[in-house]
């Protein structure tokens, strides 16, 4: 793995903590590597593992980069009004509220792409429409989220997302969208998270490759088929997603994706430390102050409970860098976080440094993250949380 010679260190150390940065030498080192995985395939950028407007449209910036993967209709109708002329959510939406804004803005209609997977998604969708006087404007746009998991036989490996396994299944949710008149199937989303989101490291790695490579080939037989019934009985070709961070390159070797999802890997946190499939270079730094000198081998500093989402276990604790490891009695605190040193301890107001375990969560604990580079702060931007900007 590579990492920067740390600039952010001296560039922030006038900044009390808890801060936040982004190395954008990193950032950008990380953003043609998709790029060049991606291999002339677009990218769309997922913003819940960025959660920074200006980090999101400083990627989309880059040519290679197109549109944004939002994870909220309420977050994609914000980036809509910020500019963003695409934005295809990731999950269904059963906002009542958001959706009523939606089919209210023909801008909106024309530039959001809603997520579906099941008959009562197409129904909120109409009574939507339907409560707020069936506006003039484009057909609101779908996109069928296809089950992209691994099976084997009654076992199911992979993220437990859709209900749309096969072409039978898909067809069928394309004809009730169809049926509606007001709604439309733009495209289709197969999500493969066993291969994008599951690293190679330790033991189980031999275990982990073969199970790729299965589902892998399982998905070259199945999602071909699937678009290809699809767009015959449509009679219209169809965005097909697909991928994520650790899978670009596999999944852009099928020629029916049509564009790839990645946002991790702009900030590359730790839990993408260990595959094979690219170099991460971390791009995403937090630095806590130490308060306390419980003893000469610990040092305590104020903060450090981010604990990042995903089955409970030391990989989703923060990172600390230069030695110091956490108390198995006390963990990431919600306060303070002590954490022991083989050596001395850092002293009273030095700074920890760290990296979180997934990407944009880390910003959810900040409003405002330093941009650096060279040794320089580049520019200070809100995070969404800083823009009063919460999505869940």
């Amino acid at each position: 793995m590579r990492t920067s010679a740390a600039p952010w260190r001296e560039a922030t150390s006038g900044i009390p903590g808890p801060v936040a940065v982004v190395d954008l030498d990193s950032f950008e080192a990380n953003a043609r590597d998709l790029l060049a995985r991606a291999q002339g395939t677009p990218i769309r950028v997922a913003s819940k593992s960025l959660r920074v407007r200006a980090l999101i449209e400083r990627a989309l910036g880059l040519p290679g980069f197109a549109g944004v993967m939002a994870y909220s209709l309420g977050e994609a109708l914000w980036l809509v009004e910020q500019g963003v002329d695409d934005v295809l959510l990731g999950y269904p939406s059963v906002d009542r509220a958001a959706l009523g804004r939606l089919v209210s803005d023909p801008l909106a209609r024309e530039r959001v792409t809603m997520m579906i997977d099941d008959v009562e998604q197409v129904a909120l969708v109409e009574r939507a429409l339907t409560r707020a006087g069936s506006p003039e404007g484009p057909p609101v746009q779908v996109c069928l989220d296809v089950d992209a998991g691994l099976r084997l036989g009654p076992v199911h490996i992979g993220p437990r997302r859709s209900p749309v396994r096969g072409a039978d299944d898909a067809l069928r949710l394309a004809a009730a969208v169809e049926r509606t008149g007001r709604l439309r199937v733009r495209g289709v989303m197969f999500y493969e998270g066993q291969v994008a989101g599951v690293g190679e490291a330790g033991p189980r790695g031999p275990v982990v490759r073969l199970m790729k490579r299965a589902s892998l080939a399982q998905l070259a037989d199945r999602r071909p088929a699937i678009v290809g019934a699809l767009q015959a009985e449509l009679g219209r070709e169809l965005l097909v997603n697909g991928g994520g961070s650790g899978s670009v390159a596999h999944t852009v070797a099928d020629p029916t994706v049509t564009e790839v999802t990645a946002g991790s890997g702009l900030y590359c946190p730790t839990l993408f430390d260990h595959y094979r499939a690219f170099v991460p270079r971390p791009a995403a730094y937090f630095g806590l102050d130490v308060v306390r000198r419980p003893t000469d081998g610990i040092a305590t500093v104020f903060g450090g409970g981010y604990i990042a989402s995903g089955p409970v276990g030391p990989d989703r604790l923060p990172s600390p860098l230069g030695g110091g490891r956490y108390l198995a009695t006390e963990g990431a605190g919600e306060v303070q976080t002590p954490l022991r040193y083989r050596s001395d301890a850092p002293g009273i107001g030095s700074r920890v440094w760290f990296r979180h375990a997934k990407a944009g969560e880390l910003m959810e604990r900040f409003e405002q993250v330093h941009l650096v580079r060279g040794g320089h702060i580049e520019a200070t931007v809100p995070t969404y949380r800083g823009e009063s900007r919460t999505f869940g």
